[in-house]
């Protein structure tokens, strides 16, 4: 596997122009580059300091709320008591929601600055759809509309299969800023921007106004890294596995400049982090890139050079030449690798799919041993 060794404090490794010296290279990066740098985290101290590091979005999802919740236990304990007094007929999931929505408005509050210097473009906050939803257009689009309206700067996740395509037109034409989800592939990217277009050419249609939503798809690189692995392991496969640590990698750098080539109003985001490279290979674009929190601490400690040419470089031939020795991988990275019907049953789509479900099942359990303690 190809590394790169950290480069001397605050230099960028790339054009050799001197930060200060308490500049950290993601501030570096957000100062000197057009990629976005968002935290993958909604919990407000992590957020917190990574605004202070050049952070300009952030996310939630079931898992991370799950996460954020734990983090300060006694807080939402004690306001998930609060809710229930206050609305005496909900139920578990209903309350376990209602913490979600105030835990993001929150978050959004922090991010409006950054939203209103880039006229909307930054300062999102991504909130999820419902995972229980992941059949249903109508209510996903329906829920993402509410959700819209809860901040001004709040974007919407809609998972990329073949219903929340569907959805996902149907809530750009709505006026919602969108972020698909559940996303790992060319494949998914594509159908992605292009369902958010057709949603937005309908808007311009009819005269509706037409702001800067901030569109984005996700590819959750890591998780793509993941599914290789487990392919390759299922199947026998013998390769280097330092080849497999490039597929998300590759599939977001293919996917960026193909959005840039056909003129899609929708960036890239990069999440699921599994290494730093799917931070600093993704350098020099108009991306966003979107590291746990922990990813960023680590990203600064150790120096990561800033290289803003990275996302031209394309990969090394010999990690695309072993990943194509994987059939799977043409799924991911060939244009037409899958049909949108398809999409729901690739491997990496089921797992996240089920982890979502499960994060939201711990949700309504947190929920249950605050009303009715064991």
């Amino acid at each position: 596997m190809t590394t790169t060794a950290p480069a001397p404090a605050g230099t960028d490794a790339a054009t050799g122009t001197q930060a200060s010296e308490t500049e950290l290279p993601t501030a570096l990066a957000a100062r000197t580059t057009p990629t976005a740098l968002w935290n993958d985290s909604a919990e407000i101290g992590e957020l917190t300091k990574s605004i202070a590091w050049g952070a300009v979005g952030a996310t939630c999802n079931p898992v991370i709320a799950l996460a954020a919740i734990n983090a300060d236990e006694p807080r939402w304990t004690a306001r998930l008591r609060e809710l229930a007094a206050e609305n005496p007929t909900a139920g578990e999931s209903a309350l376990g929601w209602m913490v979600v929505e105030e835990l993001s408005v929150e978050a959004a509050k922090l991010l409006e600055p950054a939203f209103e210097a880039s006229g909307g473009r930054n300062g999102r906050l991504s909130m999820q759809t419902d995972p229980r939803f992941h059949r249903d257009a109508a209510a996903l689009a329906d829920q993402a509309e509410r959700f819209s309206k809860l901040a001004k700067n709040i974007i919407v996740k809609i998972p990329a299969t073949k219903t929340g395509i569907e959805a996902m037109e149907e809530a750009a034409y709505r006026g919602v800023s969108l972020n698909a989800t559940v996303s790992f592939t060319v494949p998914q990217a594509i159908a992605v921007a292009e369902a958010i277009e057709r949603g937005m050419q309908r808007r311009e249609a009819e005269g509706l106004p037409m702001p800067e939503f901030g569109h984005v798809c996700t590819i959750m690189g890591g998780r793509l890294d993941d599914w290789m692995k487990a392919y390759v392991a299922k199947n026998r496969l013998l390769l280097d596995p330092g080849h497999l640590e490039w597929a998300g990698v590759a599939a977001l750098k293919k996917a960026h400049h193909l959005f840039v080539e056909r003129g899609y109003r929708v960036r890239i985001l990069s999440a699921a982090f599994r290494n730093s490279l799917q931070w600093s290979e993704l350098q020099g674009g108009d991306l966003v890139v979107s590291p746990p929190f922990d990813w960023q601490a680590r990203i600064n400690e150790n120096r990561i050079p800033v290289n803003p040419h990275a996302i031209d470089e394309p990969v090394a031939s010999e990690h695309l030449e072993a990943l194509s020795a994987i059939p799977e991988w043409h799924r991911a990275y060939d244009v037409d690798g899958m049909t949108v019907e398809e999409f729901e049953d690739f491997g990496a789509t089921r797992k996240t799919l089920r982890q979502f479900l499960e994060a939201d099942a711990q949700l309504d359990a947190i929920v249950r041993d605050v009303l009715v303690a064991p």
